[in-house]
């Protein structure tokens, strides 16, 4: 954000209600320095008012998405960039003794901006500073906090060793902590599951301000955790299973157009995707191309857990509708293919410490929406979705290919219920200019016959108010099904336990049974 901008803006919260009086916001603050006293770091350098200099660019630097840039009246009270954990634990206490709402940020990547916006006061705790990495390769495991990027854990496990990663997802900027709460996934989902998969152990700061670990907070608590979303406590740090990867991968992006007989090749991948061994992941990704002259075409982009005279054999047998050649693909490391999945110089691996504290995404406001497909859409189908894509401007559609591990593994495992029976997850993304979501939503209504029934399932982690919200006598069940399907009704339960005044509570969190 230009110097400017930041001015006009400082200016205008200075001239906002603040949501609660200066004496509350006061005793909050004096509250926070009472409770963090004994800390080895002291909590006023962590606390930031609209009267700092530094409110404005701490309070945006984590806005990803430019929708929520100018919500200036949702302001928060205070921002706590906590240090240390006993600024946790102070900022839990002290909201929860004020009747604040308290908004928990890591990367500020939830789409709906839920940790960060609210129409209520509240109180941001910002956990972005909160970023070491320990790395065993002995063991095979990582501890890692709360606000360390996925790129940050992808270079510290590269710096270690050539042969172990972690099945995360693809955006290095990423706060680690909000992926795992939404149960993230990545390309080496098909091989290894999903992160939450990968979970050995966590520590988190309960309702009572209490640090936490898996055997204290108990084995509900801990499932609860791996997908439930931010309901059950501040999580503090992550204990992961590192896994086994060959040091040589191969990396490939093809691009097929219409007149290339991309409609084909993309009714042969629903076939073919999740059948193919689980040492690969296509991910499909439609979209207008502006390297291609703004042309709407189909991208398949791939990492293979082997080399390329294996790879090739494979795909000409199993897939020989992509044409895939040698040239086409790269034989590197895994940490440099993070790299080329973000379109970077996978040489530059020090490009994944980057936070890219603006808006990620670009200038445009967006929206996303997600589906989960169980049986092949037909070629007409297809077709005709192409030319409905091809007609809006703005739209990507990412067809992201399951089975493999993930067939594997109960639905009740955790939280996250989406697993065998599923070809692939669809997340649809519309960057927008004239205030209008319409045309995404007919494309999402168009989807409707072709995706999951009963309910139409969706992913927590790609945020979607549409599909349902707490409050204004609305049922939470409608929004429950969806992300969690039976699942829902055990996270109300630990939720009922662990948290039955509902304090750490959002838009789509997991209500208690009295709620």
């Amino acid at each position: 954000m230009k110097p400017s901008s930041i001015a006009i803006l400082s200016a205008l919260l200075l001239l906002i209600p603040l949501g609660n009086s200066e004496p509350s916001k006061d005793a909050f603050i004096q509250c926070l320095k009472n409770q963090a006293n004994m800390s080895l770091k002291p909590i006023s350098e962590a606390i930031f008012t609209a009267e700092s200099p530094l409110f404005v660019p701490t309070l945006f630097a984590y806005f990803r998405n430019s929708r929520f840039n100018t919500t200036i009246n949702r302001n928060p009270i205070a921002i706590i960039t906590a240090t240390h954990e006993t600024h946790v634990q102070a900022t839990v206490i002290c909201a929860k003794n004020h009747s604040l709402l308290l908004r928990i940020r890591s990367g500020g990547h939830d789409y709906e901006g839920l940790s960060y916006v609210s129409n209520e006061p509240f109180v941001i705790l910002d956990m972005f500073s909160l970023r070491s990495i320990d790395i065993n390769i002995q063991a095979k495991t990582a501890w890692e906090q709360a606000g360390a990027t996925l790129g940050e854990l992808y270079y510290s496990i590269s710096q270690k060793s050539k042969v172990h990663a972690f099945p995360g997802g693809v955006c290095s900027s990423v706060a680690t902590s909000g992926h795992f709460i939404g149960a993230g996934y990545g390309n080496l989902l098909r091989k290894y599951g999903l992160t939450v998969d990968n979970i050995i152990d966590a520590k988190i700061v309960d309702v009572n301000g209490k640090i936490l670990n898996r055997k204290s907070m108990g084995e509900d608590v801990f499932w609860a955790i791996r997908g439930g979303g931010a309901s059950f406590g501040v999580i503090l740090s992550w204990n992961l299973k590192l896994v086994s990867i060959p040091e040589v991968v191969t990396f490939f992006k093809v691009d097929r157009a219409l007149e290339e007989g991309a409609i084909d090749i993309v009714y042969k991948w629903q076939e073919v995707a999740g059948k193919l061994p689980e040492d690969i992941f296509i991910r499909l990704k439609l979209q207008h191309w502006e390297e291609h002259g703004n042309k709407f075409m189909g991208r398949f982009i791939a990492l293979y857990l082997g080399k390329i005279d294996t790879l090739l054999p494979m795909m000409n047998q199993r897939f020989s509708e992509l044409d895939l050649k040698q040239k086409d693909c790269i034989e590197t490391s895994w940490v440099e293919t993070t790299l080329l999945w973000q379109d970077m110089d996978p040489k530059q691996t020090n490009l994944l410490l980057d936070r890219k504290t603006t808006s990620t995404f670009g200038p445009s406001p967006f929206k996303v929406k997600s589906d989960y497909v169980k049986t092949s859409i037909a070629k007409p189908a297809l077709e005709e979705l192409w030319k409905k894509a091809d007609n809006t401007p703005g739209l990507a559609m990412e067809w992201n290919p399951y089975a493999g591990k993930m067939s594997h593994i109960p639905e009740s495992e955790t939280p996250f219920p989406h697993r065998a029976g599923c070809k692939f997850k669809i997340q649809y993304w519309y960057y927008y200019s004239n205030n209008t979501l319409e045309p995404l939503q007919k494309i999402y209504d168009f989807m409707a016959p072709y995706a999951s029934q009963s309910p139409r399932e969706a992913f927590l982690n790609y945020r979607d108010l549409d599909v349902g919200t707490n409050g204004n006598g609305e049922d939470p069940n409608v929004f429950g099904a969806k992300y969690f399907k039976g699942n829902f009704e055990r996270l109300r339960k630990v939720k009922t336990e662990c948290d039955p005044g509902n304090f750490f509570r959002n838009e789509q969190s997991i209500p208690p049974l009295s709620a």
